[in-house]
């Protein structure tokens, strides 16, 4: 923006406010330590070390009021779960993560800095700084979040792998944030445990390197359910698939288990299952679930012997 030299023009007044603003959200989202060698928040564009393997890339769009309900939960959630569903992506290709950065469109009065307050901690729990963004008007509140991770060594795991013979496992109980989203509609507090679950999902960043370290052949993460994303990893692989059981958290239902989506739990196969939960126990972490097993039929998908329907949470375009 040209601003003319005037100092009672309006623009220049709008040009120190945004300056402000920049300024006071830089101070959230800078890391408390940045890596040495490396420029984050401040210049044109950030400053990393090379990456290390395979560079791995993803980007993720959080809407207000879509993704999140904007009558129930606060800017804060909406950047916590939009860093967290960005590094999530990471977390499936068995990633480490390294940087971030964040695009946020929103009206004019949006509390953009309660917004980059709950980015700030997403990013720094899951180890994955903000190093850059931009902001801009627009009339709805969206957040674009790009991840950048590394595969040392390469490897990153597809979602094609899958082979007939491979045991299917997922990284934990489903349904846990579907469950606190009819939770908080039905008055439950904002601390409640299954509430928490959806406003705040935890990316499985270290079990995601664990399935990658032991070989897995495919993974994804749950973001829309799995009963979508278990199909689409299915279609990618070119097989079929029969499922004994789906692990329903505590407090879910099993509706909630198979489609309600934003779990964020890992879905993960490999002929070697022995050596993923052994890996998974020497490295501290909850031991994944069997849930069933590829087979070479691609029309195969069951569930306790009956299909499987394809359902889940999907995006409105």
């Amino acid at each position: 923006m040209n601003v003319p030299a005037d100092p009672t023009n309006p623009l220049r007044e709008l040009s120190r406010h945004e300056d402000d603003l920049l300024e006071r959200i830089g101070k959230i989202v800078s890391e408390r330590t940045i890596v040495r060698g490396e420029r984050h928040v401040g210049d044109d564009a950030a400053v990393l070390r090379p990456l290390v393997g395979e560079a791995i890339v993803s980007t993720d769009v959080a809407v207000w009021g879509v993704h999140l309900d904007a009558e129930l939960f606060s800017l804060r959630d909406l950047g916590f779960k939009a860093v967290a569903a960005a590094v999530s992506d990471l977390a499936a290709m068995g990633a480490r993560a390294r940087a971030l950065v964040l695009a946020v469109v929103a009206p004019a009065g949006t509390d953009l800095e309660e917004l980059h307050y709950g980015a700030a901690d997403a990013a720094q729990l899951t180890g994955c700084p903000i190093v850059g963004g931009d902001l801009s008007r627009g009339a709805q509140v969206s957040v674009a979040v790009t991840v950048l991770g590394e595969c040392p060594g390469g490897g990153a795991v597809l979602r094609s792998g899958a082979r007939p013979g491979d045991e299917i496992l997922v990284t934990g109980p489903l349904g846990s944030s579907a469950a606190g989203l009819r939770r908080r509609r039905a008055g439950a507090t904002l601390n409640d445990e299954l509430v928490l679950a959806h406003r705040r999902p935890w990316p499985r960043l270290r079990e995601g390197m664990a399935a990658r370290d032991a070989g897995a052949s495919a993974m994804m993460d749950l973001s829309d359910g799995l009963g979508l994303d278990l199909h689409r990893l299915a279609d990618a692989s070119g097989v079929g698939f029969e499922l004994d059981d789906v692990p329903v958290a505590s407090g879910a239902t099993r509706d909630e288990a198979t489609s309600g989506g934003e779990d964020y739990e890992l879905i993960v196969t490999t002929s070697n299952a022995a050596r993923l939960r052994l890996l998974f126990h020497d490295r501290g972490l909850r031991a994944p679930l069997t849930i069933g097993r590829v087979v070479e039929r691609v029309e195969r998908r069951l569930l306790r012997n009956e299909p499987f329907e394809r359902r889940g949470f999907e995006h409105e375009l």
